[in-house]
């Protein structure tokens, strides 16, 4: 089983967070192999992923020794608590639903919490989230993240919405300790013809503009 610092150091190699919304629970499996192949192994299966906690159980099992299984879109703490039985091993909510720490803390894991002002961001991070994640951060840009790592530098931060090839290189270098990357890693027609071999490919330059972006 890994340590809270195992999974943390993980999702930060090479820092792509793959934020999963497929069309169906059997689409999980193939899909995170397709990435994990490609080189990216923090895979987040968000709820709105139908049939996301049986999904979750099943890809944890099934990948759990190569891949990094986590939650996404995590609401309420019911949720949060059946995600990591079913063994998630990070939590990532979109909000700063600060409910959810303790129960992430309890569990060893590391836990996201969402924000979009540096207000919301430090008081994520004063609750205890090891993770702040901003979003949407397509209308923030790399200059957000720049700008509000100047007066607040100890905070970790993971830019989600507008990361894509040609902006994850300018998100680390603005500061990101990781992104989140949705519809660009995995797109709308990837999904609709469960081509898992175009998957594998955007993944593995993911994986390798990112590693490049941070100098690994």
């Amino acid at each position: 089983m890994r340590t809270k610092q195992q999974i943390i150091e993980q999702l930060l190699d090479p820092g792509v967070i793959a934020v999963v919304r497929a069309k169906r629970a059997d689409q999980v499996v193939p899909l995170a192999e397709a990435l994990v192949a490609g080189g990216v192994i923090a895979v987040e299966i968000t709820m709105t992923t139908p049939n996301a906690i049986a999904a979750i159980r099943e890809v944890s099992a099934k990948l759990g020794g190569r891949a990094l299984i986590g939650v996404g879109t995590v609401l309420d703490e019911a949720t949060c608590r059946a995600a990591l039985e079913a063994g998630a091993q990070f939590v990532v909510s979109p909000i700063s639903r600060r409910e959810l720490v303790p129960i992430a803390q309890k569990a060893g894991k590391p836990i996201m919490l969402g924000a979009y002002t540096p207000t919301e961001a430090q008081l994520a991070h004063e609750a205890g989230a090891d993770f702040i994640k901003i979003f949407p951060a397509d209308s923030l840009g790399p200059n957000y993240i720049k700008a509000l790592r100047a007066p607040l530098p100890h905070l970790r931060i993971v830019p989600t919405g507008g990361v894509d090839l040609k902006t994850i290189g300018d998100f680390f270098k603005a500061g990101s300790v990781a992104v989140g990357a949705g519809s660009s890693l995995i797109s709308k027609n990837v999904l609709e013809k469960d081509d898992w071999a175009t998957l594998t490919r955007v993944a593995s330059e993911f994986a390798k503009t990112a590693r490049s972006a941070r100098g690994t």
